[in-house]
């Protein structure tokens, strides 16, 4: 019994690395703000985004929103057939595959004077990527647990007790 609560214990952990792997980059810290004094794609150059990762876009509704766009539509800087858009000023984007996202403000002329992001979602790989600012913001992942890590749960707990 004492073994089984070891594994179970030694998987637990594994579980909860894979959770906490994630992070949550408010775009365009240190100052945190979606607006058009913000050089992006200086920002986004020390950043490293992988599946999981979590942008939020932090800005005055009334001024801003947030688009997302096709590769198209972001080197027009148009919203026409736009992905989503979001507009409530403390938007979270869920970076959940691999791939190239982008996003832009729909306002005229926003966009044109620099107000778009380009975020590349890399696989994770052994190497961490460069890590945020002090100042950004960088928090644990939800509580959810992956398909992989709770399965591996289940057959441990299942096999300890066989």
């Amino acid at each position: 019994m004492a073994m089984a609560a070891a594994v179970l214990l030694a998987v637990a952990a594994v579980v909860m690395v894979e959770v906490a792997a994630a992070a949550t980059y408010t775009v365009g810290a240190p100052a945190g703000l979606w607006d058009m004094q913000t050089d992006y794609a200086e920002w986004v150059k020390t950043k490293t985004f992988h599946p999981g990762d979590n942008i939020t876009f932090t800005y005055s509704p009334e001024l801003h929103d947030v688009v997302e766009v096709t590769e198209a539509g972001y080197d027009a800087c148009s919203s026409a057939n736009n992905i989503s858009a979001f507009r409530t000023g403390n938007d979270v984007v869920a970076l959940a595959a691999v791939g190239t996202r982008y996003f832009l403000c729909g306002l005229t002329g926003h966009c044109g004077n620099g107000m778009k992001i380009r975020v590349d979602v890399v696989a994770g790989g052994t190497a961490p990527g460069p890590a945020p600012a002090a100042s950004s913001t960088t928090t644990a992942a939800s509580p959810a647990v992956s398909g992989f890590g709770s399965g591996l749960l289940v057959a441990v707990v299942t096999a300890a007790f066989w």
